[in-house]
């Protein structure tokens, strides 16, 4: 499976949207988990220092979990240019 690669910043953006929410990063990771997505706290907590990549089915889970849509994860890139 093809991952995406992790950053900074992208893994910073992804912490945002999830405080922005409200769940903590064990309560996020148990939603992903109950949505079918093989991930852990600890997996997560390093996505978002962007020391992961994030698979694509996390991707997805995150989007599910959070009820935002992927326009809203990848917002950051526009703001970046």
């Amino acid at each position: 499976m093809q991952k995406i690669k992790g950053s900074k910043s992208f893994g910073y953006h992804l912490k945002m949207l999830r405080l922005e929410a409200g769940p903590g990063v064990t309560e996020l990771t148990r939603y992903m988990q109950l949505l079918g997505c093989d991930t852990t706290r600890e997996c997560w907590v390093k996505i978002e220092a962007g020391k992961h990549n994030i698979s694509p089915e996390q991707l997805w889970a995150f989007k599910e979990a959070l009820h935002i849509s992927y326009d809203k994860i990848f917002e950051f890139m526009e703001e970046k240019k």
